[in-house]
């Protein structure tokens, strides 16, 4: 082998010449191949590449479009041009020489590198492999000694050379590292660190569990015996190196797999996680690591293999543990440096997203294992590299290059999912009884609702929520996972929400990030089901004018309620209730409200002040609806109301109306309302947010342990309570509990049972007419696959945060007014300056709502227009449009007064 043209890949590093023919052949056969015949078109333009490149091997060979002869007439050619060439070979069908290089370059024995020198030396050119040293090679070091005489001494001084190549322990890892060091040289290691990563079977036979019935021992001595014959037979075999032999405790299926009934395997990992972690910890203290480019160039040929393989389903994708591989490299700690980032991470993350559904649940179960520190490590490494990626195209994102169609980025996003579900799946999930019981009372309330149905109609079948593919093959939900290992949040990428365009992902057929909602913000999966909704309304405008057509009368394209100030509810409640028994469908119409004897046309504005007069007048405590707590500041149903159901789905139905027309509500309920509107019912950790004092007695209970308990609390299984003319009543938790003491035994029944009643039975009859409602208006919405209960109360009370500085940036100037004008100036100096309760007045002026958008107030379009000159006359505003009509005022003083009236003297005058 010739030493100087081996030293060309010494730093073992893909060149960007090396990228750009990669991209290059990608880039011929885009997009991927869709059947087995592309598949080989591809591979067989390799093998043309590969021959052009690094040549058969043989010195007599005749070939002219061979590296390895002496008559090569590409040999001055760059790499782009060998590749086009290859693609011209292909098409003409050239010779393809007999003896073919693997795409992996290998030592070759001593005999074979001596020979190669000699050859070399004397033709004064390189040739047959010396050819491959333009290539940087998975087993090059960055060592500035002669390579081919460190090769060769490698190979002649190690005792189990022949065996460690084709797979890894700590102990030979350990060893390889320990001889590295003696003799200064880190050859051997990047040897053996690139013939085990390349390959999928080195790779499956590395690392595995001891034997349940015996320790595996490598017997050193036959490793010594065999080196030489192991490695003359990988020269002639395939590069998988399954022709090798390997010692019978590390060949094969591990042992310890086995099938379940359902004819998967078992999750119970035949990797030695321990010891691979350890083995790794060695590696990254090993000084400069210099095993980096043999690592980084060995997994982008792993990573293309594994992926053409899962892809046609070869016979690695049939073997029961090919799920090691990705277990084996996923742990690599290095995976995150720039290094890899750039080649080699987004390769993998490629690779383990053309497994098939069942490998990547297998793999969440695996993670889910893992604990919360390494999977927020996974995360933050994939997370990394979505960034970098966003930042590196910073000037290239437009309409027709979308992070969607950048590859690092959705293969990324890919795994990503698999460690989501992972994390969910390994968290704190509710209990299979807790399950159960919400199965049946799902279940009940189907029957109820088709017996009775809303308003006493029968309701239609509606389309049955989507389920996530992974989240069905693995049987789990996100909605039954309280705490997952790692935060939702964390899975959020900032900067690829202010990057991508959701309404182009909508659209987009090739790839959309709305089945990975995990990774989008609150605001982006709200406009993700703006685009959805307005579609549905734009559906059922069109159904109605071909109805008109068909049938005649006048057409109804949206939802029209009319209603009077001074009787909103009954005229709401008639008009809602009119609509759901004749059609429900309408309720999915674009809303439009009219208030009696007023002029105005409905852009939004209108529809607020509905919202929210409503609402007032609903929640008022007069009415006996709904109870306040003073101290969580929250609404709960009140048990003991007076009003019939369908004053509760009404609320139901305005709770729906106002998601689906992006209005903001302002109703103050706790988090287990948005939680038993997902299905799930109400426990005693949902208390909190509904009665901090009660919660607060309740665990004070269940942390005593005292003997005197029946003394001190003296409780027995029933609940007392007053109705509204004072009259005592008694309900039993359980039958008998009146007469049964409560006791340190069945104090966890008794919170139980208490919470049960309080959440759920008391309020059953109220609460599902309430849902009723709800579901009317979003039974066929994404709302459940894209938002969990914490942002559905985002979506329904809007963003808590009050930021006018967000505001004054994204406002807008109009009629004569700039940012830079002195009335502008004034105005902005008067708003940073009030109070919050005036902050929320202007909004409530300026937008016909004081709540916050979701997103923020960056996300709130206003327009600030020039309304005249100088005049004693108040600010006005055009609700619909959030758009301010201020005057040019001339001092901050007048400003200040106008608006401060303006804004205290405005409900019901002013607001257009």
């Amino acid at each position: 082998m010739s030493s100087s043209n081996t030293n060309s890949s010494l730093d073992g590093q893909q060149s960007a010449s090396d990228l750009s023919v990669e991209n290059l052949i990608n880039r011929r056969l885009s997009p991927p191949p869709e059947n087995m015949k592309r598949a080989a078109a591809k591979q067989l333009i390799e093998q043309y590449y590969y021959q052009l490149t690094e040549g058969c091997g043989d010195e007599n060979c005749t070939n002219e479009n061979c590296a390895s002869s002496s008559d090569f007439q590409f040999r001055d050619a760059n790499r782009n041009k060998l590749a086009l060439e290859a693609i011209n070979l292909s098409k003409s069908k050239a010779p393809l020489c007999e003896r073919r290089p693997n795409k992996l370059s290998r030592y070759p024995t001593q005999e074979e590198g001596a020979a190669s020198s000699s050859t070399a030396a004397s033709a004064g050119e390189p040739v047959g492999q010396g050819a491959r040293s333009k290539i940087a090679s998975p087993t090059s070091c960055s060592s500035s000694t002669d390579v081919a005489a460190e090769a060769v001494s490698a190979c002649s001084s190690s005792s189990s050379l022949g065996t460690a190549t084709q797979f890894l322990t700590e102990e030979i890892l350990t060893k390889v590292i320990d001889e590295c060091e003696a003799r200064n040289s880190w050859s051997k290691l990047n040897h053996v660190i690139g013939s085990v990563f390349n390959n999928p079977e080195s790779i499956l036979l590395s690392f595995r569990k001891a034997s349940p019935a015996s320790e595996p021992v490598v017997d050193e001595a036959a490793a010594t015996d065999e080196s030489s014959a192991t490695t003359s037979q990988a020269s002639d075999g395939d590069s998988s190196g399954s022709n090798l032999p390997v010692p019978e405790s590390q060949s094969g299926p591990a042992s310890t797999d086995k099938v379940t009934t359902d004819g998967h395997h078992d999750d119970d990992m035949s990797v030695d996680l321990p010891s691979l972690r350890r083995a790794y910890q060695r590696l990254l203290d090993v000084p400069d690591q210099p095993f980096q480019g043999a690592l980084v160039n060995a997994l982008m040929i792993l990573s293309h293999t594994l992926d053409m393989e899962l892809k046609y389903k070869d016979a690695l994708a049939r073997r029961p543990d090919y799920i090691n591989v990705f277990v084996i490299v996923m742990e690599i700690p290095m995976l995150h440096w720039p290094e890899y980032l750039v080649n080699a991470f987004p390769c993998l993350c490629r690779a383990l997203g053309s497994m098939p559904l069942s490998g990547q649940a297998r793999l969440a179960r695996i993670w889910a294992t893992y604990g919360s520190g390494r999977l927020q490590e996974m995360v933050q490494g994939l997370q990394q590299m979505i960034t970098v990626k966003v930042i590196n195209n910073e000037g290239r994102w437009s309409q027709s290059f979308q992070p969607g169609d950048d590859m690092s980025i959705t293969s990324a996003t890919r795994v990503l999912k698999v460690i989501y579900y992972a994390s969910v799946l390994g968290g704190h999930m509710d209990s299979p009884e807790l399950l159960r019981e919400e199965a049946e009372l799902s279940q009940r309330e189907s029957i109820q609702e088709h017996m009775q149905g809303a308003f006493g109609m029968e309701p239609k079948d509606s389309t049955p929520p989507k389920e996530d593919p992974l989240g069905k093959e693995l049987g789990v939900q996100v909605i039954n996972c309280r705490e997952p290992l790692v935060p939702f949040e964390d899975f959020i990428n900032e900067p690829l929400n202010d990057t991508v365009n959701i309404y182009q992902d909508y659209t987009n057929n090739k790839f959309s990030f709305v089945p990975y909602s995990f990774i989008l913000t609150t605001a982006s999966k709200h406009s993700s089901m703006y685009y959805e909704n307005r579609i549905r309304m734009l559906s059922e405008r069109r159904t109605a004018f071909i109805q008109t057509l068909v049938s005649g009368g006048p057409p109804n394209p949206f939802l029209r309620v009319r209603v009077r100030r001074e009787h909103i509810i009954d005229d709401a409640l008639v008009s809602l209730e009119m609509t759901a028994m004749e059609n429900p469908s309408d309720l999915r119409k674009q809303l439009f409200v009219e208030f009696e004897g007023e002029q105005g046309l409905d852009e939004g504005g209108v529809s607020k002040e509905f919202f929210q007069l409503i609402v007032e007048e609903l929640f008022n405590p007069d009415i006996g609806m709904f109870a306040y707590n003073e101290e969580s500041h929250h609404f709960w149903f009140n048990s003991l109301s007076f009003e019939n159901d369908a004053q509760f789905t009404l609320i139901g139905i305005l709770l729906g109306l106002a998601i689906y027309n992006s209005c903001i509500l302002d109703i103050h309920f706790p988090m287990v309302v948005y939680r038993k509107l997902m299905g799930k019912k109400g426990t005693f950790a949902d208390l909190y947010d509904l009665d901090p004092t009660l919660m607060h007695s309740l665990q004070d209970m269940l942390d005593y342990e005292g003997e005197d308990f029946e003394d001190v609390f003296a409780q027995s299984f029933s609940i007392g309570y007053h109705d509204v003319f004072g009259h005592c009543h008694t309900v039993e938790l359980k039958e008998g509990g009146e007469s049964l003491p409560l006791t340190q035994d069945n104090k966890h029944e008794f919170i139980k049972l208490y919470a049960d009643y309080l959440l759920n039975k008391s309020i059953e009859r109220q609460f599902l007419a309430f849902k009723r409602g709800f579901l009317m208006v979003t039974s066929e919405s994404p709302l459940r696959q894209l938002f969990r209960p914490e942002e559905i109360e985002v979506l329904v009370c809007g963003s808590k945060i009050l930021d006018f500085h967000a505001l004054e940036e994204a406002t807008e100037y109009d009629g004569g007014f700039t940012q830079e004008s002195q009335t502008i100036r004034n105005f902005w100096t008067v708003v940073h300056d009030m109070e919050e309760t005036e902050k929320k007045k202007l909004l409530q002026f300026t937008t016909g709502t004081d709540r916050v958008p979701v997103g923020g107030l960056s996300h709130l379009k206003m327009i600030i227009a020039k309304n005249g000159p100088d005049s004693d006359r108040l600010p006005t505003s055009h609700t619909c449009f959030n758009v301010l009509l201020l005057p040019e005022y001339p001092s901050v003083e007048k400003l200040k007064d106008r608006l401060l009236k303006a804004i205290n003297y405005s409900k019901g005058f002013g607001m257009l």
